[in-house]
């Protein structure tokens, strides 16, 4: 969510003036992240979050601005998207595809311990389930053809030993074929700082623009990877049982996907340890731009490679 297209206080409340939502308030640029510029807004209706699409094509958008009022409706904390007079949740701003969503309420938590993993995969599986309902259709964009696609761009920058796990972690990936595992429409980017916690309860699941239909078990284990983590990268045993634990509760996990677990833990390790070797060498200009250090997902890729046969599960 970093700032690439500026947008100033008069620019902001001359776009507001499509909305029914009041007048311009306070504009706030949101400094983190990497995939689009977003702002803050408060006007005299409420709090709000514009966001301009920097590079999602504009063909993607309304799949993903339709999950997220389909999930709102049903009940899931997520961020529901705002339609202007003409009844368009997708605007443009500053020649920007852009959108205007509510703000929800809660804060990240850096630290979470054994009840925001039972939160969070209880969420996880709700969200699933209220999106088998979906019409909207758009595979992961950033699944198996997009790694095929991204691997030989960042190869060069990489060590002998760095190349050699990429091309066989590719190699190994390539062995399964995940789509008999029960698939829909998964957030694909479930980290700590997607999760917004009021209090004990989740108070908003936001930044769907990652989404896509995949198997449910990669975004589970794409969530498993980063709030379960032990500060060496292994997982920790209590965190991890207590989000799938939670998630079977409300959807059960099948035959099929307790056999692909290992599989898909270390799928969504080489997808963001990819995306962020992307990000880290091959960066887009922009005001305020965060890129993430890439090691930390090699060294996660790499643990879980090695410990393939000893990962937590339910019983």
């Amino acid at each position: 969510m970093s700032v690439y297209t500026a947008v100033n206080e008069a620019e902001a409340a001359a776009w507001l003036k499509g909305y029914s939502v009041g007048t311009l308030v306070e504009l706030k640029p949101i400094a983190a992240g990497i995939e689009n510029t977003n702002y803050f807004v408060t006007t005299t209706h409420g709090r709000y979050v514009l966001t301009l699409f920097e590079r999602l094509p504009r063909e993607d958008l309304p799949f993903y601005l339709g999950l997220m009022a389909h999930l709102a409706r049903h009940g899931i904390p997520c961020p529901s998207p705002i339609a202007d007079h003409a009844n368009r949740l997708l605007g443009e701003l500053k020649g920007k595809p852009a959108a205007l969503v509510t703000r929800l309420p809660g804060v990240t938590v850096t630290e979470p311990g054994v009840r925001h993993c039972e939160a969070v995969g209880a969420v996880l599986a709700d969200m699933h389930l209220a999106g088998r309902s979906y019409a909207g259709r758009l595979e992961n964009p950033r699944g198996p053809r997009w790694w095929r696609e991204t691997a030989p761009q960042v190869m060069p920058f990489l060590d002998e030993p760095r190349r050699a796990l990429l091309a066989e972690e590719l190699r190994f990936q390539s062995l399964f074929r995940l789509q008999d595992l029960p698939r829909g429409p998964v957030h694909a980017d479930l980290f700590r700082d997607n999760v917004l916690f009021d209090g004990d309860a989740i108070g908003g699941v936001i930044d769907f623009y990652f989404a896509g239909i995949d198997a449910f078990l990669f975004d589970v284990a794409v969530a498993v990877n980063d709030w379960c983590l032990l500060p060496d990268g292994r997982l920790d045993r209590e965190r991890t049982l207590a989000l799938i634990r939670a998630y079977h509760a409300i959807r059960p996990f099948t035959a099929l996907e307790r056999g692909a677990w290992p599989v898909m833990l270390r799928a969504g390790a080489l997808r963001f340890w990819l995306s962020r070797l992307y990000d880290f060498y091959l960066p887009r200009p922009g005001e305020l731009v965060h890129a993430h250090d890439p090691e930390h997902f090699h060294r996660i890729l790499a643990l879980r490679v090695a410990e393939s046969d000893a990962q937590p599960w339910v019983e």
